[in-house]
């Protein structure tokens, strides 16, 4: 198992001076960001299929044990506030309870049955999505909870940073992120976990961009929930339309802080007829600007 290697790179570390530990972490960071770069092939066709389930109505399930768990919980609590994506629509399924997170609970990854019973308990199904973290590949909880996933008819992803492990084995899109031996041996919380991170940043971002929640750059769906992010919204409908700030400020109290709406609203629609042309285009705002525009020049 790479990740657990001790490598001879790393004799005597405790003996460096604190730049050269320094430097030798920071260089395996970047070993982390090329393991993901050799599989960018399987985190796309991944990040395809999960929009594509997620488009007929499914959730996004994480399920992790320990490190993994937490990398897993830190994507998915992100993506309501930033993409507007419904919170009954992401489910966390971690090694020993949520509790988990902030205190280690012995064994937990290697219960299997309680695995299984959380997949069953949320009642995974069809148009489920879910992904499964695991450094080794080779834990228990999280394997068990894939395998039990695709048994039930979810697609199912394992991200994994040895190669050939139960993990991808188990899952339908398995990723391999191969970050090899760490600074400090079996500490995958350094570059295995970065590796995780972003993977599935890219990841759960492909799919949310895919999903229509993201336009020109921009995070239309985000949340508008304090000061701060409504300012943000206003620079937003600036940037994409130019109008006056009173305008711009009318359109998001219309929209109730809701920015493609409030974009549409800005092209003299009214609530309605712009939440019905956003809704013909699922949510996406580039084809119903097109559509609109189309309409308009046709008239």
């Amino acid at each position: 198992m790479s990740t657990e290697k001790f490598s001879p790179r790393y004799r005597d570390l405790d003996a460096w001076n604190p730049d050269e530990i320094l430097g030798a972490l920071l260089d395996s960071q970047f070993c982390a960001v090329a393991a993901v770069n050799a599989a960018i092939n399987p985190l796309e066709r991944a990040a395809v299929a999960i929009a594509q389930r997620l488009h007929q109505g499914g959730r996004i399930v994480y399920v992790g044990a320990g490190t993994s768990g937490r990398i897993a919980v830190q994507d998915g609590a992100e993506l309501p506030p930033t993409f507007d994506w419904p919170r009954d629509r992401v489910v966390f399924i971690v090694a020993g309870g949520m509790g988990a997170l902030v205190q280690s609970v012995e064994g937990a990854e290697d219960n299997r049955e309680a695995a299984i019973w959380a997949i069953e308990d949320e009642a995974i199904g069809p148009e489920d999505s879910v992904i499964g973290l695991a450094a080794s590949g080779a834990t228990p909880f999280t394997v068990a909870a894939i395998q039990a996933a695709r048994q039930r008819g979810a697609l199912t992803v394992g991200i994994a940073n040895n190669e050939d492990s139960p993990l991808l084995h188990a899952a339908d899109y398995p990723i391999l992120l191969d970050t090899g031996p760490e600074v400090v041996a079996g500490s995958t919380r350094l570059k295995a976990g970065t590796a995780q991170k972003i993977a599935l940043n890219l990841i759960s971002t492909v799919v949310m961009i895919q999903l229509g929640r993201v336009y020109d750059g921009l995070m239309v769906d985000m949340v508008a929930a304090n000061e701060k992010l409504r300012r943000r919204a206003e620079r937003m409908l600036h940037r994409l339309t130019d109008a006056p700030m009173d305008r711009i400020q009318a359109a998001l109290e219309a929209a109730n802080g809701k920015v493609k709406l409030a974009r549409l609203l800005l092209e003299d629609l009214g609530v309605s007829e712009a939440r019905a042309l956003l809704d013909h285009h699922n949510g996406h705002l580039r084809p119903a600007l097109t559509a609109l525009a189309a309409r308009r020049k046709s008239a």
